[in-house]
């Protein structure tokens, strides 16, 4: 196994300062909360379609499913599509909904229309998940970056935790988005790159592939059973289905994506530019499972791999791509696992904000009562600095905690990351 060479470092180096770049710019344009949190609902909807798209391309759609596929067939991709289904009732009934509350918290809404329990509830179990989530997509491309480079894994997920942080914790929404944007293009075009060598190196090319994959039922996307214990069709649709109308209904996830843009009209576009998109994006990277398999099933001397499953992406760039190209593909799973990564943060200290902070310890503007205009001018910009400063550490809090729940599965292990995250 070789190591990454200068250039792969210097391209992943470069990528990864201009991330902090970005963060570094948006922070001097902040002016208070409303654009820290929703970006001053200026975002394009374009940028904000992308920035969906982004979130949901972890490191989990970049490292887990090619090894499933790898592993096992495409069972779960007509799941995945469900996405498609779920963005008409989300725009018709969802969208208008929250967009006229004009709330900065989805939870808002729980108190408004349940009561202040039913809010903290809420708002308690979505950071529950996110946490466990983030520890995810933190450990897999460290997990990928420690294969390629022989650097410990703990210092891996380190180096992830602290990057996101720095420039999701100085840039707020906006530099979220913005990162997102680009981190789908680089995602896209290391995914890209990786197709064009295999389909270059393996004889036959893409019929070669396809007829090994059909041969060996790779290309399997039905399990007609009724079992509810597999991957059956109806449960991966049944599932998946209510799986992304959970988050695209009721998720601060997207929610938040909602309120950024100026017009209501933008924002449904951007629903729709996410969901007709991911189609072909996650079906892209069941096929790199199957060409990945195919290309070892032709090369099986190459295969010399014994190590974790979720590896075997990580495995396949570090000793077939040209130097250079494989720094760029593991920019794309830095890419991959930021762009999760950084919305995770962003959208769990929105909560804690929004739901615990303003929600008590803020009641104060209410309570204190200035004597003139210009006194509760003064309070209300006080209590506005507080909160990013809160928002801010507890960013970094947020953050050290998911860098602990991908260091426990990196002690822990598992066979496959995919089935752990379902």
């Amino acid at each position: 196994m070789r190591d990454l060479t200068h250039l792969d470092i210097t391209v992943l180096c470069s990528y990864l300062l201009f991330l902090a770049a970005v963060g570094i710019y948006f922070a001097r344009r902040k002016r208070g909360s409303g654009d820290y949190f929703l970006a001053g609902k200026k975002i394009l909807w374009w940028a904000s379609g992308l920035s969906l798209l982004g979130t949901s391309l972890s490191a989990i759609t970049f490292m887990a499913i090619p090894a499933k596929a790898y592993q096992t067939n495409w069972v779960y991709l007509p799941g995945n599509l469900m996405i498609v289904a779920v963005a008409l009732p989300v725009i018709r009934y969802y969208l208008l909904f929250y967009r006229r509350l004009d709330v900065r918290s989805a939870y808002e809404y729980l108190e408004l229309r349940f009561g202040l329990a039913a809010r903290l509830v809420g708002s308690a179990t979505f950071l529950i998940f996110q946490l466990a989530r983030m520890g995810i997509v933190v450990y897999l491309p460290a997990l990928a970056l420690s294969t390629v480079s022989g650097w410990n894994v703990y210092i891996c997920i380190t180096a992830i935790g602290v990057l996101a942080t720095f420039y999701t914790a100085l840039g707020g929404i906006e530099a979220v988005i913005w990162t997102d944007v680009l981190q789908v293009i680089v995602l896209l075009g290391g995914v890209g790159v990786s197709f064009v060598v295999i389909l270059d190196r393996v004889p036959g090319g893409a019929l070669e592939i396809l007829a090994l994959g059909t041969a060996a039922g790779k290309l399997r996307t039905v399990n007609l059973t009724w079992d509810t214990a597999t991957a059956s069709l109806w449960v991966v649709v049944l599932g998946n289905f209510f799986k992304f109308l959970i988050p695209y209904s009721s998720g601060q996830t997207v929610i938040q994506r909602y309120l950024t843009t100026t017009r209501e009209k933008d924002a449904a576009r951007g629903i729709w530019l996410n969901a007709l998109s991911s189609v072909p994006v996650w079906t892209a990277f069941f096929a790199m499972g199957t060409c990945l398999w195919a290309f070892y099933e032709v090369f099986p001397e190459r295969q010399n791999f014994d190590g974790h499953g979720d590896e075997i992406f990580g495995w396949f760039i570090l000793n077939e791509l040209p130097a250079g190209l494989a720094g760029l593909v593991v920019a794309a799973l830095f890419a991959a696992s930021m762009s999760s990564l950084d919305s995770s943060i962003n959208l769990m200290r929105t909560s804690v904000t929004m739901d615990f902070y303003r929600r008590f310890r803020c009641k104060i503007c209410e309570d204190a009562q200035p004597k003139s205009e210009s006194a509760e001018v003064s309070l209300l910009l006080r209590h506005d600095s507080n909160e990013l400063i809160f928002a801010r550490r507890t960013t970094v809090v947020l953050d050290v905690i998911g860098m602990l729940t991908a260091s426990w599965m990196a002690w822990h292990g598992t066979h496959s990351i995919w089935d752990q995250f379902l």
